[in-house]
């Protein structure tokens, strides 16, 4: 690959850098790079999920800028892909303890995607996908949280989520 920033073709991979401001008690973090297709010269699709990053999901397009540093910043999304960013961080104490893997199989029937943030800090975020059942997940959301399972976010939702 070319190393000038400005002459990258459609299809490289290249981050796409978020920023926000920090919320009180969460991450100290105030931007986030996700990976992401450049689609054209200011374009790209999302490729992974965002730990902290609100209003995007997985296979979003998104419109950036290029600092003189080279890096990629976001300025607004283009169109969205129907995807949902569902943040799930277990409770210690709970039934599933810290394990991201508990959290990964009470979700399973929902086959989603996701990642997990760190050993030290077990948030898991997810990717669902268009055509999950948004309904049956959000009732297992809550009730796991309910019952002292876990803590979860919606980091990005659907008009079809919300209505679910």
């Amino acid at each position: 690959m070319n190393s000038d920033p400005g002459s990258e073709i459609a299809g490289d991979r290249i981050k796409v850098w978020f920023r926000f401001v920090p919320r009180e008690g969460w991450l100290p973090q105030d931007t986030e790079g996700l990976w992401a297709t450049r689609l054209g010269a200011d374009t790209a699709r999302v490729d992974n999920v965002p730990f902290l990053q609100d209003g995007v999901a997985q296979g979003d397009v998104v419109r950036f800028r290029t600092d003189d540093e080279g890096l990629h910043w976001a300025t607004g999304r283009v169109s969205a892909s129907g995807n949902c960013t569902v943040r799930v961080l277990p409770v210690a104490s709970g039934p599933l303890g810290r394990s991201p893997r508990a959290v990964h199989q009470r979700l399973a029937e929902f086959q989603l995607g996701g990642e997990v943030f760190s050993d030290e800090f077990p948030l898991v975020a997810f990717d669902v996908s268009a055509g999950t059942d948004f309904g049956a997940l959000k009732l297992l959301l809550v009730r796991g949280q309910d019952e002292g399972w876990w803590h979860f976010e919606v980091g990005s939702g659907t008009e079809a989520f919300w209505n679910a």
